[in-house]
């Protein structure tokens, strides 16, 4: 039997503002104490307490309306009582806006050897910071999400890879299961949503376990969902992903597909019914010289590029496609290590998918995403791997 609500969560309310009426696309608002979010919405990613590269008033400026930030990283440097006391996290990166922390628990689990797991807790080995022995509980990670102050956490759950032995998968369930309702009993900020996070790899009946069991430890105000995007081919995301969005997800809480970017698994997720989604793609891939486009994913390394004055997508009016920023300065500046070229690049990438979800919910509110949807898979934009 799921439980009262042990706190107030008032502050978080998503409503359904329009429904497509061939996919399971949906527009929606969520609230939260520090701001509205239109959905369909892609989430920058500030990994450190920035976005790489972008001061805060550009993403802003580039229609950002959430920004992330990661929890493993904050607790390791400058720490989670050093943000407390300059005030929490918006006014220690500078952002008044909506802010998302993830648990940390991607990061743990990729320092792979390292980890050992046990019902208690995480014991980790922080080889990508001074090497320390670090132990984290669930009641640990909800007590530096606390500090932090983010609109939105997550549960510490485990993120199993791919591939990965079913057997493995399934004792990941259980753990973040677990892990789910000490996160949750632990939680007391009203003014912080947590998000409970469904697992269970590319098995629908263990991710339906999963969701079961979320349901029943509580009312989570919305739900993560984890364990896509760690190495499978596309097409086996989405033979476990559609079913379980469309069919089996609550339609009154939203979605949130975690760390998945490309544009077109955005689009087709919207169809499959995601609200939220985030990834450091936009602006790693800029940083290497790659950029998002209407005609696909361009390398602007490419030497065909080295005397072309046009900008990086004529269709874009993002401020570096519209500012006088050339393909032949991006590539100059880019194979040059100018630290400008990725910038602009990362500053484009950002702005190409928040525009590519903007243009979903005006398709998703004139009932017509099943049309916006065709549309893109037909075209060279389609091309982003």
């Amino acid at each position: 039997m799921a439980e009262e609500p042990h706190m107030d969560q008032s502050l978080f309310k998503y409503e359904i503002v329009a429904e497509d009426p061939k996919t399971h696309a949906r527009a929606g608002v969520l609230h939260t104490p520090h701001g509205d979010i239109e959905t369909p919405i892609f989430m920058p990613v500030g990994t450190k307490a920035n976005v790489k590269g972008i001061p805060t008033e550009t993403v802003k400026d580039l229609g950002a309306q959430i920004v992330l930030a990661n929890t493993y990283h904050l607790a390791m440097r400058p720490g989670a009582d050093t943000i407390a006391e300059l005030g929490g996290l918006h006014t220690f990166m500078n952002w008044h806006g909506p802010i998302l922390t993830d648990s940390g628990g991607f990061q743990i689990f990729s320092h792979s050897d390292a980890v050992k797991l046990t019902d208690e807790s995480v014991r980790f080995i922080a080889t990508d910071y001074d090497g320390s022995h670090v132990f984290w509980t669930p009641e640990d990670n909800m007590d530096i999400a606390m500090k932090l102050g983010s609109d939105i956490c997550m549960q510490l759950d485990q993120c199993p890879g791919y591939p990965a032995t079913r057997k493995f998968v399934e004792r990941a369930v259980e753990l973040s299961s677990i892990w789910a309702e000490r996160c949750y009993k632990a939680h007391t900020r009203d003014d912080q949503a947590l998000f409970g996070i469904v697992q269970g790899g590319m098995h629908l009946d263990l991710r339906l376990r999963s969701l079961k069991h979320l349901e029943e430890i509580g009312d989570f105000p919305g739900y993560g969902i984890g364990g896509y995007s760690v190495g499978e081919p596309h097409e086996v995301m989405f033979e476990t992903l559609e079913p379980l969005v469309s069919e089996h997800m609550p339609r009154l809480k939203p979605r949130y597909l975690m760390g998945v970017g490309n544009p077109t698994t955005l689009v087709r997720g919207v169809g499959c019914g995601i609200d939220m989604f985030d990834c450091v793609l936009p602006t790693r891939t800029g940083r290497m010289g790659t950029a998002f486009s209407s005609q696909g994913r361009m390398n602007l390394k490419n030497a065909k590029f080295a005397k072309d004055p046009r900008p990086i997508d004529e269709k874009c009016t993002c401020p570096v496609c519209t500012g006088g920023y050339s393909r032949a300065l991006i590539r100059h500046m880019v194979t040059q290590k100018e630290m400008l070229g990725g910038i602009l690049l990362s500053q484009h990438n950002i702005y190409f998918l928040l525009d590519l979800m903007r243009r979903a919910r005006q398709a998703i509110i004139d009932g017509r995403y099943a049309e916006f949807q065709a549309e893109w898979m037909a075209s060279e934009g389609a091309a982003d791997f």
